[in-house]
Formats: C-alpha cells, sequence, structure tokens
C-alpha cells in the first residue's frame, strides 16, 4: 500500500513538473512574440520619428526691428546678409554702402561709393549674389562694378565678421554709353578678365558692350578691350533686365508683362530669339533669376509668381517656356529674394505677406504676414535661415526662418518633375553632384520601379521552378530521396547573399555576356528538353522503367538537365555567327535599338532567383505534404488519376500554404540588398528590358547612407526608403504568415 501511495506521489510530482514547464514554456514564448513585436514597433516609430520632419512647414520668428540704418534721406536700392546672418548691407540711391548689425541695426561700417563729380546713380543692378557683386548704371553713362565681401576673424576667441567693399575692374567706372546720357537700366555679368555690360540709355538706346582682357607679356594686366554696339532688334522699352552669368542669355521685359530674349554668345552678332508675354494681362511688378540663374521668377500685380526657363523644341531652338505657378498670394507682389544655394525663394507683397516656396517640389512653405506695410525690398542669408525685410516706411525687420527640406513633396517624389535643363518632366533619381548650381533629383520611381523589377524577374524563375518542385517531391518523390532533396534544397537559404551578390556581380554577368545566345537557349532548351524526355521516358516499355523505383525518376533529369545545359552554352558562338553577324549584343543594338548592360535584370533574375527559391520550395512543400493523405487516398478511390487528385483535390487544399509561400519570397526579393547591388549597374533608370540595369531601394540605402549628411534631406529620404521597404516586407510576410497558419489550424484536426 505504501509503495502504491509513493507511486502516485511520484507521478504527481511528474505531471505538476511537466506542467510547470509547459506553463514556463508557454510564457516565454509569449514574452520572446511580444518583444519580437515591440523590437518592430520601436523600429517603426523610429523610421516615422526620421521621416516626419521631411513634410513640416516652415517657420518665421521675429528677431529684431529698427529704422533702415543711414537715415531715410535717400531710398535703398539693395540689401543682403552675410553667411551667419550677423552684418548686414544697405545699399542707398545716395552712393553709400552700409554695413550694419543685423541683431540691432547698429552701423559696422560705411564706404562712400567713388562716383565721379556732379554724378547720380541712375540704374542698378546685382550681377551675382552669390559672388556679391552689384552693378551702378551711373548719370554720366558709367558703369561702376563693385563687390561685396566678409572675412571673419577670432580674436580672444570671439568671432568678429570684418566687411570688405572691393572694386573688380578699379575705382574708375567704364564707359558705356559715349553719348554719356544716363543709364536708366542695367544688367551687368563678369569681373576681371570678362566683362559683359547691356544697358538701356535715357533717350531709348539698348547699348551692349563686351569687355575682354587680352594676353600679356609681362606680370601687369593687359587692358580691356571694349567692344559697344547697338541692339536694334530690342522693340520693347524694358522696367527689367537680366543678363545670366554665363553671359549667354539676356532678357528683356516691361511691366505690361512683355519679354524679349536674346541669345548673346556671340559677342559680335547678338541674336533676337523671341518675343513673347510672361503675363496673362496682369502688370509685371518684378524679373528675377532663380539660383543658378537658369530660370527665370515672374511676379504679377494679382499676386501670382511663374517660373520660365529655356526649352529645345524639336529644332532644336531655346525657347522660354512656363514651368510651373504659384498663387498663394493675393496682393501684388513687391519684392522677390532666391535663396542662395537651393531652389526657394521668398516672396512679399504690398499687403505686408511674405510667402515662402521652393519651385522644384512646387510648395508653398509658408505664407506669413510681418508688418501692416507694404514690403519694398527683401534679402535672404545665404544658408537660407534668415530674413531681412524693409517697409513703406523705412524700417528693418529680421526674422529667423526655420526650413530645412522644403525640397521634399509627394509630387516630388512619386510625380514627373520638369527639372531646369531637362525638355519634359521626368522621373529622376540623382541626389549628389560636384556642381555648386546642381539641383538634388529625389524621385522614388527609379528606385521603386528598379525594386519591382528585380523582384519581378527573380520571382519569374523562383517561382516555376520552386512550386513544381515542392509539388513533385511532397507528392511523387520517394520517402528516402525526400530527405536527401528537401534539406538539400533549404540548406541552400543558408547561403550568404553577398556571396551570391560577388559570384552574379564577378563571374556570371560576364559569363551571360559572353554567351548571351546560350544562356537564352538554355532557358528555352532546357525545360523543353526536360518534358520532351518524360513524353520518350512515359513511352518505355513496362520492363525498361519498372527498373527504376519507384519515386526515383526525378534523378534521371539530372544528366539531361547537365547535357542540355552544356550543349546549349557551347553552341552560343555558334549561334552568334549563324543568326546575329557574330554578336548578338551588337545586333540587338543595331536592328531592334535595345542596349546591353553586363550586369542587367537577366543576371538578377539568376541570382537572386536563385536566392528566393529555397524560401518558396521550402514553405510550398510543407503545405503539400501537410494535405491529409485520407484525401489523397480517397480521391483515387473514386477513381480520379493522380494527376486529377493533384491538381483538383491537392493543391486546392494547399493553395492557401502555396500562396503564402509565393508571397513570404516577393516580400524577400523586395527587401534583398547585396545581391542587386553587386549585380546591377545601380543605375536609377526607368526601363522594363531585361538587358538593362536598374536600382533598388534596398541597394540605394547601401550605396548612399555612408555620404549622406545626418539630418540632411538626403539622409531623411533614404530612411523614408527604408520605412518603405519596411512596410512592404513587413505586410507581405505578415499576410504570408495569417495563410500559412490558417492553413495548419485548419486541417490539424483532420
Amino acid at each position: 500500500m505504501l509503495n502504491r501511495i509513493q507511486i502516485r506521489d511520484a507521478q504527481a510530482r511528474r505531471w505538476r513538473l511537466r506542467l510547470f514547464k509547459e506553463h514556463l514554456a508557454r510564457y516565454c514564448m509569449g514574452i520572446g512574440g511580444i518583444a519580437v513585436i515591440a523590437a518592430i514597433a520601436l523600429i517603426f516609430i523610429y523610421l516615422v520619428k526620421v521621416v516626419i520632419p521631411l513634410f513640416m512647414p516652415a517657420s518665421l520668428e521675429a528677431r529684431a526691428s529698427y529704422p533702415a540704418p543711414g537715415g531715410h534721406a535717400a531710398a535703398t536700392l539693395y540689401l543682403a546678409m552675410e553667411e551667419q546672418n550677423e552684418v548686414g548691407l544697405r545699399v542707398t540711391a545716395d552712393g553709400r554702402v552700409l554695413f550694419f548689425k543685423v541683431a540691432d541695426g547698429m552701423p559696422v561700417a560705411e564706404y562712400p561709393l567713388p562716383l565721379p563729380p556732379r554724378t547720380q546713380i541712375t540704374a542698378f543692378t546685382v550681377s551675382d549674389e552669390v559672388q556679391g557683386q552689384l552693378a551702378f548704371g551711373l548719370s554720366n553713362g558709367t558703369v561702376l562694378l563693385v563687390r561685396h565681401s566678409y572675412q571673419s576673424s577670432y580674436p580672444d576667441g570671439r568671432r568678429v565678421i570684418t566687411p570688405l567693399l572691393e572694386y573688380p575692374l578699379g575705382e574708375q567706372p567704364l564707359l558705356i554709353d559715349s553719348k554719356h546720357r544716363p543709364l536708366r537700366q542695367l544688367a551687368a555679368q563678369g569681373a576681371d578678365d570678362q566683362v559683359t555690360v547691356t544697358a538701356w540709355t535715357e533717350d531709348g538706346r539698348l547699348l551692349f558692350s563686351h569687355l575682354q582682357r587680352g594676353e600679356s607679356l609681362f606680370d601687369e594686366p593687359a587692358p580691356l578691350q571694349q567692344q559697344t554696339q547697338l541692339l536694334e532688334a530690342a522693340s520693347i522699352r524694358p522696367d527689367f533686365m537680366l543678363l545670366d552669368r554665363e553671359q549667354r542669355s539676356l532678357y528683356l521685359a516691361n511691366r505690361s508683362g512683355e519679354a524679349q530674349y536674346f541669345d548673346v554668345t556671340d559677342k559680335a552678332a547678338p541674336r533676337l530669339i523671341e518675343t513673347l508675354a510672361l503675363t496673362d494681362g496682369a502688370q509685371l511688378t518684378g524679373v528675377r533669376f532663380l539660383t543658378g540663374q537658369v530660370s527665370l521668377l515672374a511676379a504679377e500685380s494679382n499676386g501670382r509668381i511663374s517660373q520660365w526657363f529655356k526649352v529645345r523644341d524639336e529644332q532644336n531652338q531655346s525657347h522660354l517656356q512656363k514651368i510651373r505657378q504659384f498663387r498663394a498670394q493675393r496682393s501684388p507682389i513687391s519684392a522677390l529674394a532666391a535663396e542662395y544655394g537651393r531652389k526657394g525663394f521668398i516672396a512679399a507683397d504690398e499687403a505686408g505677406k511674405v510667402g515662402i516656396y521652393y519651385t522644384t517640389s512646387e510648395r508653398v512653405l509658408k505664407v506669413q504676414r510681418l508688418v501692416a506695410q507694404p514690403i519694398t525690398h527683401l534679402a535672404i542669408g545665404p544658408r537660407a535661415n534668415g530674413l531681412l525685410a524693409e517697409d513703406r516706411d523705412g524700417a528693418l525687420h529680421a526674422w529667423a526662418i526655420d526650413n530645412p527640406h522644403p525640397e521634399i513633396s509627394m509630387k516630388a517624389l512619386w510625380g514627373k518633375i520638369w527639372y531646369e535643363g531637362y525638355q519634359a518632366p521626368e522621373y529622376v533619381w540623382q541626389s549628389t553632384s560636384a556642381n555648386s548650381d546642381f539641383e538634388p533629383k529625389l524621385s522614388f520611381m527609379p528606385l521603386a520601379f528598379g525594386t519591382l523589377k528585380a523582384a519581378f524577374y527573380a520571382m519569374l524563375l523562383a517561382v516555376p521552378l520552386a512550386i513544381m518542385g515542392a509539388i513533385y517531391t511532397a507528392s511523387f518523390m520517394a520517402p528516402r530521396m525526400r530527405r536527401v532533396v528537401k534539406p538539400g534544397i533549404e540548406i541552400m537559404e543558408a547561403l550568404p547573399t553577398v556571396i551570391l551578390g560577388f559570384l552574379a556581380g564577378l563571374w556570371l554577368a560576364p559569363v551571360v555576356e559572353d554567351n548571351l545566345p546560350g544562356i537564352i537557349t538554355m532557358l528555352i532548351v532546357v525545360p523543353l528538353g526536360i518534358v520532351a524526355f518524360a513524353f520518350v521516358w512515359q513511352r518505355l516499355p513496362p520492363d525498361v522503367r519498372g527498373r527504376v523505383p519507384e519515386g526515383w525518376d526525378a534523378a534521371l533529369l539530372i544528366p539531361v538537365v547537365v547535357i542540355l545545359g552544356w550543349a546549349a552554352v557551347a553552341s552560343s558562338p555558334w549561334l552568334e555567327v549563324a543568326f546575329f553577324d557574330g554578336s548578338m549584343r551588337h545586333w540587338m543594338a543595331d536592328e531592334l535599338g535595345i542596349d546591353y548592360d553586363q550586369r542587367n535584370a537577366l543576371v538578377v533574375g539568376l541570382a537572386m532567383g536563385f536566392a528566393v527559391i529555397p524560401t518558396i520550395f521550402s514553405m510550398a512543400e510543407d503545405a503539400i505534404f501537410s494535405v491529409p493523405k485520407h484525401l489523397w487516398n480517397g480521391s483515387l478511390a473514386l477513381g480520379a488519376t493522380p494527376w486529377q487528385t493533384l491538381t483538383r483535390v491537392v493543391l486546392l487544399t494547399a493553395s492557401p500554404g502555396i500562396f503564402a509561400a509565393i508571397m513570404i519570397g516577393f516580400g524577400r526579393a523586395i527587401g534583398e540588398t547585396m545581391i542587386v547591388l553587386m549585380a546591377t549597374g545601380n543605375t536609377a533608370v526607368m526601363d522594363p528590358s531585361i538587358f538593362q540595369g536598374m536600382r533598388t531601394l534596398s541597394a540605394n540605402i547601401a550605396v548612399e547612407m555612408p555620404e549622406s549628411e545626418v539630418a540632411s534631406s538626403h539622409y531623411r529620404l533614404l530612411f523614408l526608403a527604408a520605412l518603405i521597404l519596411f512596410a512592404f516586407t513587413f505586410v507581405f510576410n505578415t499576410l504570408g504568415e495569417v495563410v500559412r497558419q490558417h492553413l495548419r489550424r485548419k486541417y490539424s484536426n483532420l
């Protein structure tokens, strides 16, 4: 009796211990699952946190207001600020250049311009705002070129900014009009070796003067050689004149909106290209260059601002074309200021409002009233983080700007954008360049297209092979052979993708290029050869087929595939000579207009398809093999053939699992990085050709993240690309896993 009690107690202890272990395992699994979900959620939150600032609007913060330095005796011609927004510049109509502290308006330095006696300033223009070059037209028909700059020093550890005023061509003004008539409008560019000046005189003449310094045999600079001519083709009285930095294009416009565009590349023979209207009946209140001096900004009396730049027509002739317009302000635009390093600008109107715009992204980032009076002059800091405005009463107002990512918008990321120098709107990703005037082109469309293209060709190879292989392995293969084949294919998934990418880029790509006809022939001949061998095998006598054990038939295909593949590749030189004039690549380019890149979608499809096959095969094979055997046996017992049983019973039952396998394989292909990084040309082009490369979102992140500046627009865009990939792969993998778990629960009780 005692032994029985001891045995029952021992059994009870064992059951309690087992129950404890089961509960512990269940709680550990639950905690692990929750931890995984929490980690994924934290990753998602972090990505969103980095990305959100891209789409935030600009903000303005008032810093100071004070009377204009130098008094109101003379009107302001120009306002500017240096890079640190500490020292401002005010140029007055009486020939004074005043430097002052932006924070409080206190004077820093004052320089009178070296004007000849009894002459006044009658015209003014900003030649190059980035270089600080200004030009003054005088009442005696001369022009004075001036450049302002700033020098930083650190005595006693404190920064001191010293303003400088320079005269690139000397303090003696250049004579433009030999009749010494006052110059009323002016456009000028250049310094030192070459200067071009266009001036409208008081008596209605448009003078075009080009000065170029000749070669000198000594250290002394050679004198400037001047050539001045009358542009008789000008048919309007200009209220605005602009000459680009390259001294190739001259623009005239009047307040009625009529404009003329001259090609002045040949300084001896300027040509009128076209006459056009910049407005639709409204008055033109201002015209200025956008940064880079390629685009024109035209401001109107109805508050509309339009962007124009040159576009070539079918005859390769350049014509001005309106690209986009903004209508966020309703009062007449009274002042424009362009950013120094980006394609943004600020516009002020007569209602005292200021609008912050960005042309390429077509964003209106902020419209805010600064003062109650009309704003007459604007200056924006070189870093686009400060604003200086003068109102009609002569007061200056300093504001801080927070506008770090104006170039980003949904249209800029996913729509066609008309960039400067392009003949039509396009999808372009080009984030960096060596040119300081370069505008980043940040469309995700080429990257998304490349991602889907790479995944499509990978799935085109992987899905048929993996699904068909899974069907045969689960339904027809001998158990002993299955125990070798299935783990062998699954272990392929452990191969590092960096190795596959390395082999694809350095070995497979040259092999495919050298044997292109053979590779294409192999993709056709091998499947047909397998079908033909199967047909012949079924027609052989039963005693011959009976020598191969049931379920081992697939082993006979190994030499068939090897021989056919070798034969196809070996025939490549003969095929090129016989059908493609010795080179299939050149034949495609000449006859079909199809270019061939060595690292292309075909190589990516072969390499990435090889990487995706184990994922799809393993899940699909499990789904098919898990179909209850009594369904198979019942179908056969009712008279169905094995093929009918497979297609009408087994595959239908296993279809959710097969679908899940395909979805997860597709998610794997979308997120693949190293193979596409090494096996493609990494060119962000939207070309569906299988012989062209691409750039995917994941490869773009891997390539550009090391060179991106932290917290910059480029940096945050790469995080946005990661967020898109994260969401895409998470949705596909989750959907596939949900379907797979549903399948397991559905058949667990059968």
